[in-house]
């Protein structure tokens, strides 16, 4: 057994709850810009803490109005936007306890959610998500929801009319009855196998956990700073951040529609992101490409080369002369304007769900973005550890925030414990002996090490452990997250349990791949299935695993691989809705070609 832990920074009253992190808001700084609303294309309209708790406390009064007691469950069925928000804090105004549900969910995933989670109350974004509802209720006969609104309509101004006759009396008896023990929010996991477990968060997790984080994210998060939310609100990653920019006064804007990110970035100008790696990798190759496109694309990679170089020896502490020269170079060049697509007043980053990649980490802090990448479950609140400005290793997930502790169990499994960590899954008891060991730690099925200096590394996931026909122990993610930042790919499925060899199953972007199809005189309108048999294409990906294979053993490299001609997605069944791959589920549906892929090697 090895362990790290991180003392609380901050004391935090155990009467606290989320709410109380609004309260502080508006009795400190009332004008202080909490959000800004995009209400026309391009423009920004702030909205302050005083403004923002208005409306929040006339939503609660509506709710209340509608029947709402402490501890009902309200559901939220809606894209990023402000309103998710917005309705977040009223619904624990009320005393409620909230429940994401993914946009993009089956009526069957709804229903299960509606039912298990005892859904009273529901807010959906549109007519569409609506009759995803009304599905999922009459399918299987739900009598539960009571009410249903919908975002896109006047059915909100109706709730706040509807509130009139509740005094501000009883939204504050509501309001103050949690503490940091009570229930706040049930999360169904997105389930990359199984059905999904509600997973319960207090109070405390959110609150106390934002507030102790601050004490070392402070430089990142505080009133002068601002980010854009885009990944979905449903997810326990982007929740958090909208949780703790309220705790710090940080102001925050939103944005559903990632083909306008780039647009809304440089009209907002955000000095902080959060994102998942695909993101960074697609601003990466974006650049890339474009560099190509109009003939720089040799001084766009020694630019990119140089920003690892001048990272990796500052890392270290020592910049050679030359090196620093070039660097000035090339941020004149050609790193300013990567940093004006992203608004201009980037610094900072925040990374999680999957590994980033030390190269991509490295460029990204050498361009004069600081990546602080992190780990975390939707059990753990999301962030259980994190890189800090201060406390940087790039590669690694850094080290436990304040109030939480890592320990590695001999066979590489991470546990946790600590305030981040969630009591429980919702109606299953049964799991609690499973769930947790008789000291409280929680095993996260996670690979990883720690170094002398108590950095965290994940090397891998315990089930997706591969075991080839000769007995060798193969970690996927190494071989599938290098391959996976290429220009065209977009996702790997590396295969090979208890076969004689290592191989891959690979999808192409279909949004980078038009671009370097044209550089390369291929009609970008071939189709992808005659593509993914032309020998350009299959060389290029070739190369791109030779380099992989570089970094493991000759048994854990991949030999042989098969493109696959459609993408894998939400919609398909073959992605979860925070981007993660659904293993089993891709195994059961390619089970031909990876079948195909050893017959034809015998």
């Amino acid at each position: 057994m090895k362990d790290t832990a991180a003392p609380k920074a901050t004391r935090v009253p155990d009467e606290l709850n989320i709410t109380d992190l609004l309260e502080r808001q508006v009795e400190s700084d009332p004008q202080n810009s909490l959000f800004k609303r995009q209400l026309t294309e391009g423009e920004w309209t702030e909205v302050s803490a005083a403004e923002f708790h208005e409306d929040v406390v006339a939503l609660a009064k509506g709710m209340i109005s509608r029947g709402i007691e402490p501890g009902d469950r309200v559901a939220i069925m809606a894209p990023t936007r402000y309103e998710w928000t917005l309705l977040d804090f009223a619904g624990w105004y009320a005393g409620a306890v909230i429940v994401p549900i993914y946009e993009t969910s089956s009526p069957a995933q709804v229903a299960w959610i509606i039912e298990d989670a005892g859904v009273k109350f529901m807010v959906v974004d549109s007519g569409a998500h609506e009759k995803v509802v009304d599905r999922a209720i009459s399918q299987e006969k739900l009598t539960g929801v009571e009410h249903i609104l919908r975002l896109d309509n006047e059915d909100l101004d109706t709730l706040r009319a509807d509130g009139g006759s509740v005094s501000d009396a009883a939204v504050e008896t509501a309001r103050s009855r949690a503490a940091k023990k009570d229930l706040a929010t049930i999360i169904y996991t997105s389930g990359t196998t199984g059905r999904p477990k509600g997973c319960m968060l207090t109070h405390g997790n959110f609150a106390e956990l934002s507030l102790q984080s601050l004490q070392n994210l402070n430089e990142v998060a505080n009133k002068d700073a601002s980010t854009v939310l885009f990944i979905p609100l449903a997810h326990v990653f982007a929740r958090f951040i909208a949780v703790m920019s309220v705790a710090a006064g940080s102001t925050v804007g939103h944005t559903s529609d990632v083909k306008r990110l780039v647009d809304d970035l440089g009209t907002f100008r955000p000095t902080f992101l959060l994102a998942v790696p695909r993101v960074f990798e697609k601003i990466y190759n974006a650049a890339l490409l474009k560099a190509e496109g109009d003939g720089k694309g040799a001084i766009f990679q020694k630019a990119a080369d140089t920003a690892v170089e001048w990272s990796k020896a500052q890392q270290a502490g020592n910049v050679p002369l030359v090196l620093n020269l070039k660097h000035k170079l090339f941020a004149k060049l050609v790193y300013s304007k990567l940093l004006d697509r992203m608004g201009g007043q980037v610094q900072h980053a925040v990374s999680g769900g999957s590994p980033l990649g030390a190269k991509m980490g490295h460029f990204f802090h050498g361009i004069g973005v600081t990546i602080l990448e992190g780990y975390g479950l939707t059990e753990t609140t999301a962030p259980v550890t994190v890189n800090t400005p201060e406390n940087l290793r790039i590669g690694s997930v850094g080290h436990p925030l304040p109030g939480n502790e890592v320990r590695i169990a001999d066979d590489g499994e991470i546990f946790a414990r600590g305030v981040c960590v969630f009591p429980g899954y919702w109606n299953r008891p049964d799991l609690e002996t499973e769930t947790f060991d008789s000291d409280g730690w929680f095993p996260t099925g996670d690979i990883g090490s720690l170094d002398d200096d108590g950095f965290l590394t994940i090397t891998g996931r315990k089930k997706e452990i591969l075991v080839t026909a000769a007995g060798k122990n193969v970690s996927p993610n190494q071989l599938e997250d290098q391959i996976r930042s290429d220009a065209i790919v977009s996702q790997v499925v590396v295969v090979g349990d208890n076969r004689p060899f290592i191989a891959a199953l690979i999808t192409l972007d279909p949004e980078i791949l038009p671009q370097w199809l044209e550089k390369r005189n291929i009609d970008p309108e071939t189709p992808m299935e005659e593509l993914i048999r032309r020998e350009e294409i299959t060389q290029h990906i070739q190369s791109v695993i030779d380099r992989a294979n570089e970094s493991v053993s000759r048994a854990e490299s991949i030999r042989e691989f098969r493109l696959i001609a459609e993408d894998f997605s939400i919609d398909s069944g073959h992605l979860t809705p925070s981007m993660k791959i659904r293993r089993p589920q891709v195994l059961e549906d390619y089970a031909d070609d990876i079948e195909a892929i050893y017959s034809d090697d015998s």
